[in-house]
């Protein structure tokens, strides 16, 4: 009995053995499986000139109220408000566009539905965590777009780009009903996640690089999204901040913690074109250190001011000082130490992607706070 019983673990053991390796080899094969759509792609139909105008096609935007998600202040862990609620203060005169992340992953479609359920609760969600670090500006406008499934970054198939092109089109759609709602003497911060901070480059490529409003950035925030140094950053018309109280310049990066892989991603991004046309490959992925503000550097865990850690359905958390240092290395790779506990949306090779914004809560509201005080002294 008990040789057959080793024999039975034996069996399992080589059974597991098995299954990771092949799950190592076929990892892309699987995954495309998972969440590529295997439905043809279907044209969006553009919305309405005055779609944006709607108050439901936005999570926040001035007017929601007490329902805005991007107004939310988290507690300190130990229960203490260190930083007033926005309510409690005057704002601070500043728009800020934010451009939610993926939060569609059904494979039944290429772009979401208009009114997904899951999809607008999840984003919900992130506008929540993301967002609100910037909650002392006098306005946030995040809308709600036809974003990309997840399964279109995972496929060279023309269907993935075709549906980034679709939800790129709501959300510069989004961008011109927000340029014309504040005051031509607004300053403004940019900020956006993973498939929205993709959107927000564009953005700057295509429709702000030269024109006014350039002029009034404070700060872009794209974080989540790899930006070559050598071929997409002289493209975009804006600096990457070399200080923290630089204004009219880029704060990007990407989270790991150590030991970190981000082969898979660095694979991805050399294989690309960047925005002046240029294969991606060989160059430099910008970092940007979010606890100093400024480009490449380290910081201990001590300058980490409060981490949003998230309960288990992210729905809700407390910020947590100290919570995890943050270097540059020569990748342009944001290594954060070993794995901090914040839940269980960690990505395989140690990646924090979800966590690229929640990881520096408070340093980011004290970030965008000093670069807006340096716009007012250059005033």
């Amino acid at each position: 009995m008990a040789r057959k019983f080793l024999y039975l673990i034996a069996i399992i053991i080589v059974l597991v053995i098995a299954g990771l390796i092949a799950l190592r080899i076929w990892s892309r094969e699987l995954t495309e499986i998972a969440f590529v759509p295997s439905a043809e792609f279907v044209e969006q139909s553009p919305l309405d000139d005055n779609a944006y105008q709607d108050p439901a096609l936005w999570y926040s935007r001035p007017g929601i109220g007490i329902d805005d998600p991007a107004r939310w202040q988290p507690a300190m862990a130990d229960g203490s408000r260190v930083l007033p609620q926005p309510a409690d203060q005057a704002p601070g005169n500043f728009a800020v566009f934010f451009i939610h992340p993926t939060s569609y992953v059904n494979r039944s479609a290429w772009n979401a539905p208009t009114g997904d359920a899951e999809a607008e609760r999840i984003a919900r969600i992130y506008v929540r965590g993301m967002a609100s670090p910037f909650n002392k500006a006098s306005e946030i406008w995040a809308p709600k777009y036809r974003q990309a499934t997840m399964g279109a970054f995972l496929t060279d198939k023309p269907e993935g780009q075709k549906a980034l092109d679709a939800a790129y089109a709501d959300v510069k759609q989004a961008f011109e009903v927000f340029k014309a709602s504040i005051s031509d003497d607004t300053p403004v911060v940019l900020v956006g996640h993973s498939q929205g901070s993709l959107h927000l480059l564009r953005l700057l490529d295509e429709e702000i690089k030269g024109t006014p409003i350039a002029d009034r950035l404070v700060a872009v925030y794209a974080a989540g999204w790899p930006i070559s140094v050598e071929h997409d950053l002289p493209e975009l018309g804006l600096p990457a901040c070399a200080s923290a109280n630089q204004t009219g310049c880029i704060m990007s990066w990407s989270t790991y913690a150590e030991p970190a892989d981000p082969s898979d991603m660095i694979e991805a991004f050399e294989g690309t074109t960047g925005l002046d046309g240029q294969p991606r490959a060989g160059s430099h992925i910008l970092c940007t250190n979010p606890l100093t503000g400024r480009v490449g550097g380290e910081a201990a865990a001590d300058r980490n001011l409060g981490a949003l850690v998230p309960d288990g359905d992210l729905s809700n958390g407390k910020l947590v000082p100290g919570a995890a240092p943050a270097r540059c290395d020569d990748r342009g790779i944001l290594l954060i130490g070993e794995p901090p506990e914040m839940g269980n949306y960690v990505l395989p090779g140690n990646n924090y992607h979800v966590y690229d914004i929640p990881l520096f809560w408070s340093n980011l509201q004290a970030d965008v706070a000093a670069r807006r005080a340096a716009w007012n002294a250059a005033e």
